[in-house]
């Protein structure tokens, strides 16, 4: 081991990396995205001594991927643009419902140093693998998260875009961070096993798991970093842009944000506390947002009624979800 400004930097010879994407019946997808992964990690082998894998975990219980998976792989090897024989483009089934299930089966299928995750309709930029590696070797962190930038299916409505629903954040790179979604995200499973962490599977049909897991992630004493320059480009489907779905995600989101809470609570007492701290934030999130929607009908500002509207209904999912009895899906 050596170390930078006192951290501790690990496996600078080059660690042993599965890239895992899980899947459910969304081949197309895959067939774009395989033969990119294939070629970060031979562009990683290239310049470093680290061995990638490359795996997909399918949740279909039928196996609906597996027979592409193997095609793939044999049209990689004889087009000669496989990488390395370290190297490998692996299938997995979980049959198990639920993607915090697809997560646990990755987490215990990943014998080597690190785990990286990535959704099967992301799509990589150039050097997305690399640099994730490298600011995790230069910051010794238990986990690096990339960027994900959204790219349009269909340029959407005006007021979608106005409410930047889609539009996600940046930081400079080894800037610290206390949760992080698994778009793109990178897990030293040494400190993942020494903690004793898994995705929660009752957050399985409903999202959340990820943040669940890196909150409880840092609360154990891992640390994770930003990395600005990894990034995934996240595909929008013309589905998604309608202003029925973006507002019903702002309402999972906020009653995702109290489950999660809940989960985290050590003790009743501190269960009921966030709860009643819940039904003030959701209460305010929801006046301020009608509020600001309401000024922007008024002046026709697109950008305040979108951006009002958004923040209301996540205001809506927490008072939502602070009412309902919890049932503690956390450990």
């Amino acid at each position: 081991m050596t170390s930078i400004d006192g951290r501790p930097v690990p496996d600078l010879l080059g660690p042993s990396i599965v890239v895992a994407i899980p899947t459910l019946r969304r081949n197309e997808h895959l067939r774009a995205l395989l033969p990119l992964l294939v070629a970060q990690a031979a562009d990683l082998e290239a310049t470093s001594t680290s061995a990638v894998r490359v795996l997909v975990v399918d949740n279909d219980p039928s196996g609906g991927a597996e027979a592409m998976v193997r095609e793939t792989r044999t049209a990689l090897v004889e087009t000669r643009s496989a990488p390395s024989a370290w190297s490998a483009l692996d299938y997995l089934r979980q049959p198990a419902p639920g993607l915090a299930a697809v997560r646990n089966a990755a987490l215990e299928a990943a014998g080597e140093r690190l785990l990286v995750f990535m959704d099967d309709d992301g799509r990589p930029d150039e050097g997305w693998l690399t640099h994730l590696v490298a600011t995790w070797r230069r910051s010794g962190a238990a986990a690096v998260a990339g960027r994900v930038v959204e790219r349009y299916e269909r340029e959407p409505p005006r007021w979608v875009v106005a409410g930047e629903f889609f539009r996600r954040f940046s930081m400079p790179t080894l800037t610290e961070v206390t949760v992080a979604p698994t778009g793109n995200l990178l897990l030293d499973m040494e400190v993942v096993r020494r903690l004793g962490l898994t995705f929660d599977e009752r957050f399985g049909s409903t999202g959340g798991e990820d943040t669940l897991f890196t909150s409880q992630l840092t609360a154990r004493g891992g640390r994770i970093v930003w990395c600005d320059e990894s990034r995934v480009i996240d595909l929008v489907p013309e589905s998604r842009t309608t202003r029925q779905w973006v507002l019903a995600r702002q309402r999972s989101q906020g009653i995702l944000a109290v489950r999660v809470a809940d989960a985290l609570a050590v003790d009743t007492g501190r269960l009921a506390a966030q709860r009643v701290a819940y039904l003030g934030r959701g209460s305010a999130r929801l006046a301020y947002g009608l509020g600001r929607a309401a000024y922007g009908t008024l002046r026709e500002d697109l950008a305040a009624n979108a951006k009002g509207l958004k923040t209301a209904h996540r205001g809506v999912g927490m008072l939502l979800a602070a009412v309902t009895p919890p049932s503690r899906p956390g450990p």
